[in-house]
Formats: structure tokens, C-alpha cells, sequence
């Protein structure tokens, strides 16, 4: 199987199974929005912000680094074991302090203490599986992945169903003394949310158990440091990234006036969750090609393949960015059917915009990842962390949560370019430049017109995504058919 059929054949098995967990809130997003106020919803995401930004601490890189040396030199039961007990120690410790100092994070994060203790665990049991995945995903199990996924997905949708919409009227029909109303308890539904979260963590924990127990202990200090070595940039890398990624719900929390700050992050991320589809390409994408970059740096001429790559996701993505803008308003009024939370839809476009961004910067990355240059993506990552910190604390009093969307805009367009320009002295990749602009601009271009000067009109917007898909498929449908014509090799980069 030649190497790009490869990549696209596990890219859609990795993807199935990453965007899944993803997918979850945007199927959850009708049933959260019509139960919880903009408030509540509000300070679900402020309590999942910080449980993202909680993760790459008990993370710290390792994943990566993982990758990284259960493909070079050292014995790779060595390379596991070590990982395994590197994460374990951190994560028990990270648990014990946590317990103890409960009312402490509560008053530092500004969240309910009843919610602490499931945040805590969900961390905790979240962490315990990093080197596991990483390991199916090392050695080329897909499938076994997705399935895990899956399950966790499967589960946390359909406890989070049962308890937000059908156990508050089966315990209303129950006798009193039933299950059913010991387990119901009214204004709960927050709390639920984390429970269905904490539980669906606790199967997935035992189902990747099995690494642990037949894995031969074995903690080598020289290698852990020299892990450790490759891991930090990404660890700084990570805790940028999660700024520009989730800090904005944080921040909006605070710079806000305190009687409508919860509410204001609810309707931001309400509809930040319409740019899902492109977040969700552009994750599965990268799932795919973090591991195919490591395990294809020493072929021939690797640029060339990797350059391949960043075309089509630009091709692909323009396709989606378009799309999402122009079926706007059909997409909340499936998935955010409360008014209520519409008042935040002019920020989709730019969130659309910028996810793009942030896919093709993981793929410009390829350059500091196979060359060991980790602290390249830890200087890229802070530079667009600083955007998104300091235009938040600058017009967040002044414009609102349109500034968290204009900073992750601003942030991540920034990365990409200042990723592609250190990139072409030190790892020279033929990128088709001219090809990325065209599709790039003209998506962009047609997505203005659509959304802001023709104010969403539905048939201006299909007219216009009929125009470009068809000069995709004038441009681009030779060129793709190689790609899946079984036994074809991909030519070259075409101009």
C-alpha cells in the first residue's frame, strides 16, 4: 500500500475514533442548551477549560516524547515501561495534593466546590491512559483504538441522555421509595454531566489495564531524562496551545462584569461548537500524520510526500470552511435551538477561520518534529498564547467575547506563517505556495461574502460553494484519484 493511501486509511480510523469524544458535545449541545441556562452552560465550559488545561500538566509531553523514542534506539519495552511509571508517579501525586487541597482549587478556579472531587478523577483516570493510546497508536492498532474511543463516547452520551432528559420523568413517575428517586436529586443536571464524564473515564481506564499489568517494570533514569529533554518544549508547547484554545473561557469569566460573565461564556461556547466540523478534520487529520511524520522522517525524499499532504488539507479544508459559514444558520437552529445563545453567532466565521489555521500550522510543524527541534513549537506556541492573552486583556472590557474570537484568529494565523517561515531554512519542504494561497484566499474571499456582505443569505452562499467546489474538482480530480487508485503511487507535487 503506498504511503499516502496508508495515512489517508489510518487518518479516517484515528479520525472516526478523536472526533467522536468531539462529536459528543456537539450531539449533547441541543440537549444542554435547552435545559441549562446560558449561565450553567457557561460554567460547564469554564470547569472543562480548566480540565483541559489541567491535562497537559499531567501530561507533560510525554505522549509525544513516547512516540518519539519507541521509534529510535533504546529497547522498546524499556521506552514503556519507563513512560508508564514516569506518568504514574506524577498522577498519584498530582491526585493526593488535589485531595487534600480541594477548597483551595475551588477558591484559586472559581468553581463549585461540589464539582472539584469529579474534575479531580476524570484528570486523574484521563492521565492514566496517555502512554496506552499512545502505545495502539505507536504500533499501528487503529481499530483497537477507535474501539476504546467509541465505547468512552458511547457511554458518556448515553449516561449524560439518561440523566439530563429521561431520569428527571421516570423518578417523577417512580414510587418514592425506588431506585430511581434515590438516584434523582432536582438541579443536579451540572453535576451529572461530570458523573456520565467520570464514568465513561473509568471504563476506558480498565480497558486499557492490560499494558499495565504485562508490562516488565523496568525505570531507566537516562532514558527518562533524555525523554524528559525531548518532552518539556512540548509540554510549554501544550500549555500555550490550551491558552489559545480553552484560557479565552477563563479569561471572559473574570474581565467580564460578574453578573453576566457566565452567561457570556455560555453563548460563546454555544456557538464556538458550530466550528466544530473544521476542528474535527483538522484533529483527525493530525492523529493520522503525527505518527506517519516519525515513521516516514528516514525514507526517500520524505519533504516531497509531506508537502503532498499539506495540499490536500488546504483543499479539503477550504471545501469545509465554506461550507460551515454558508449553513450557518441551518446549524444552529439544529444543534443551539435556543435563541437565547444566537446573540454570539457572528463570531463563527472567525472561529471556522482560525481552526483552519491551527490544521495547517500542525501540518507545517512536520519540521521542528523529525528533526528534534521541539523548542521551535514551544516558541511558536507562546508567541500565539501572548496574542491570545494579551488581545483578551486589552478588548475583552471593551467588545466582548468577539475579542476571544478575533485572538484565536490572530493567534493561530500567526503561528502558521511564522511556522512556515522558520521552517523553509531548516527543514526545506515544496510546499505548492501558490496552490495554498488560491484556496486559502478564495475560501476566505467567498466565506466574507457569504456570511457579512450578503448577511447569510442561503442561496447566495450555495451558489457561491457550488463555484468552488466545482474549480476543486476541475483542479484537483486527477490528482486525487492517484491517491486511492489501489497500487498507484502519488507523483510528485504538482504546480
Amino acid at each position: 500500500m503506498n504511503p499516502l493511501k496508508k495515512l489517508f486509511k489510518q487518518t479516517a480510523i484515528y479520525g472516526l475514533a478523536t472526533v467522536l469524544p468531539r462529536m459528543l458535545s456537539f450531539l449533547l449541545l441541543p440537549l444542554y442548551t435547552d435545559i441549562l441556562a446560558t449561565a450553567g452552560f457557561g460554567e460547564v465550559n469554564i470547569i472543562f477549560a480548566w480540565i483541559a488545561i489541567l491535562n497537559v500538566f499531567l501530561a507533560y509531553g510525554m505522549e509525544t516524547a513516547f512516540f518519539r523514542f519507541y521509534n529510535g534506539k533504546d529497547p522498546k519495552k524499556k521506552v514503556v515501561s519507563t513512560a508508564l511509571l514516569s506518568i504514574l508517579g506524577t498522577t498519584i501525586l498530582f491526585l493526593i495534593i488535589a485531595l487534600l487541597f480541594q477548597k483551595t482549587i475551588a477558591s484559586f478556579t472559581n468553581i463549585d466546590l461540589r464539582y472539584i472531587k469529579y474534575t479531580i478523577f476524570i484528570l486523574v483516570l484521563d492521565a492514566f491512559v496517555i502512554v496506552p493510546f499512545a502505545w495502539l497508536r505507536a504500533n499501528e492498532k487503529p481499530m483497537r483504538y477507535a474501539v476504546i474511543k467509541i465505547l468512552n463516547v458511547a457511554i458518556n452520551f448515553g449516561l449524560s441522555v439518561f440523566f439530563l432528559l429521561f431520569l428527571p420523568k421516570m423518578a417523577i413517575d417512580s414510587p418514592s421509595s425506588s431506585f430511581l428517586q434515590w438516584m434523582y436529586e432536582p438541579n443536579f443536571e451540572i453535576s451529572y454531566i461530570f458523573i456520565a464524564n467520570l464514568f465513561a473515564s473509568g471504563v476506558t481506564f480498565l480497558l486499557m489495564l492490560p499494558l499495565y499489568l504485562k508490562t516488565s517494570y523496568v525505570f531507566d533514569v537516562d532514558l527518562w531524562k533524555r525523554m524528559m529533554g525531548y518532552a518539556w518544549p512540548v509540554l510549554v508547547a501544550g500549555i500555550a496551545f490550551t491558552i489559545n484554545e480553552v484560557f479565552d473561557r477563563i479569561l471572559l469569566e473574570n474581565l467580564l462584569p460578574s453578573d453576566i460573565a457566565k452567561s457570556e461564556v455560555g453563548k460563546y461556547s454555544a456557538c464556538y461548537k458550530l466550528a466544530l466540523f473544521m476542528t474535527l478534520f483538522a484533529t483527525a487529520f493530525r492523529m493520522g500524520i503525527e505518527p506517519f511524520f516519525f515513521s516516514h522522517a528516514g525514507s526517500e525524499n520524505p519533504q516531497k510526500t509531506y508537502a503532498q499532504i499539506t495540499n490536500y488539507f488546504v483543499v479539503l479544508g477550504s471545501v469545509i470552511l465554506l461550507s460551515v459559514v454558508v449553513f450557518a444558520d441551518v446549524l444552529k437552529v439544529l444543534f443551539v435551538r435556543n435563541e437565547a445563545y444566537w446573540e454570539a453567532m457572528e463570531i463563527v466565521p472567525l472561529i471556522v477561520l482560525a481552526s483552519f489555521f491551527l490544521g495547517i500550522y500542525h501540518n507545517l510543524s512536520v519540521w521542528y518534529k523529525v528533526t528534534d527541534k521541539t523548542r521551535y513549537g514551544a516558541f511558536i506556541s507562546v508567541i500565539g498564547a501572548l496574542i491570545t492573552i494579551g488581545i483578551n486583556f486589552i478588548f475583552i472590557p471593551k467588545i466582548g467575547y468577539v475579542a476571544s474570537a478575533i485572538a484565536t484568529l490572530l493567534a493561530y494565523g500567526t503561528m502558521m506563517v511564522v511556522s512556515y517561515y522558520l521552517g523553509k531554512s531548516r527543514y526545506p519542504v515544496p510546499y505548492n505556495f501558490r496552490k495554498i494561497v488560491f484556496y486559502l484566499s478564495l475560501s476566505i474571499l467567498f466565506s466574507t461574502l457569504s456570511f457579512y456582505v450578503f448577511n447569510r443569505n442561503l442561496i447566495v452562499g450555495m451558489l457561491l460553494l457550488s463555484l468552488f467546489l466545482g474549480l476543486v474538482y476541475k483542479m484537483e480530480n486527477d490528482t486525487l484519484r492517484l491517491i486511492f487508485k489501489r497500487g498507484k503511487p502519488v507523483k510528485g507535487n504538482e504546480e
